[in-house]
Parts: C-alpha cells; structure tokens; sequence
C-alpha cells in the first residue's frame, strides 16, 4: 500500500502548468518536520479538482496536511550522465489548516477561514528559506 500523509508549510506560491491534453498540474515544495531538529522538503503535485483549489487558494508559508502516494522520477543527465531521482508526492486530497485567506472572499462557503478539504478523483523545485 502506499499512502502518505504529511502537514506542513509551503515553501513558495504554488507553479501552475497544463498537460499536453489542457488538465492543470499544480505544483509546490512543502516544508515538513523529519526529525527534532530538522526540516525535509518534498515536491507535491496536484491534478484535476484539487490543482484547481491549490491554485486559488494556497501561498507560501500556508499550512497544510496533504494525503496522497508516493512517486519517483529518475533520469540522467545529459552533461555529465550521473543519474538523479526525485521523490514527489501525488496529492490525493488537502487540508487547509491555516492560510491567509486568499482566495476565500469570493466563496459561497459559511466556514470560509476553517479547514476546508478537497479530494481529487484522478491522479495522473528549491526554496530559499523555511517558512515557519
């Protein structure tokens, strides 16, 4: 089985793209707490609905709790031939945990500022500093 959970803190606005086919791809660094003493990074990537709500509603620094599987790029590079591999997190579904409140004055929604939570049905880079 593989499935992850991880809360923490993006690293910087979210980078939007589309696919060949028109879906949107929303990308972004999210800053957890691996050890005591000691913070890691992974790549999220949302699809679908939940790019959508990633795209209009999150920031850097927003906290947030993110469920979805683990994926790994490799390749080589083409100067030098050494091999590289990027682990990435395939966002299933989000939690809004804390945000600045960007994006929610346009939302039809009573509990505008709480926990709003988004699950997606299809699921197809460095930061400078640390945002907590």
């Amino acid at each position: 089985m593989n499935i992850s959970i991880l809360t923490g803190h993006l690293g910087a606005d979210p980078e939007s793209k589309f696919s060949q086919d028109g879906m949107l791809i929303v990308n972004f660094s999210l800053a957890f707490r691996s050890t005591k003493d000691k913070t890691g990074w992974i790549k999220v990537v949302c699809f679908n609905k939940t790019a959508e709500l990633a795209e209009r509603y999150l920031h850097k620094g927003a906290k947030i709790a993110v469920n979805g599987m683990l994926d790994q790029d490799k390749w080589t590079t083409a100067d030098t031939g050494e091999t590289k591999t990027l682990i990435k997190l395939i966002a299933n579904s989000l939690e809004f945990i804390k945000t600045d409140g960007r994006g929610f004055e346009d939302s039809n929604n009573d509990n505008q500022n709480t926990k709003q939570q988004t699950n997606n049905t299809n699921n197809n880079d460095a930061v400078d500093d640390i945002p907590f």
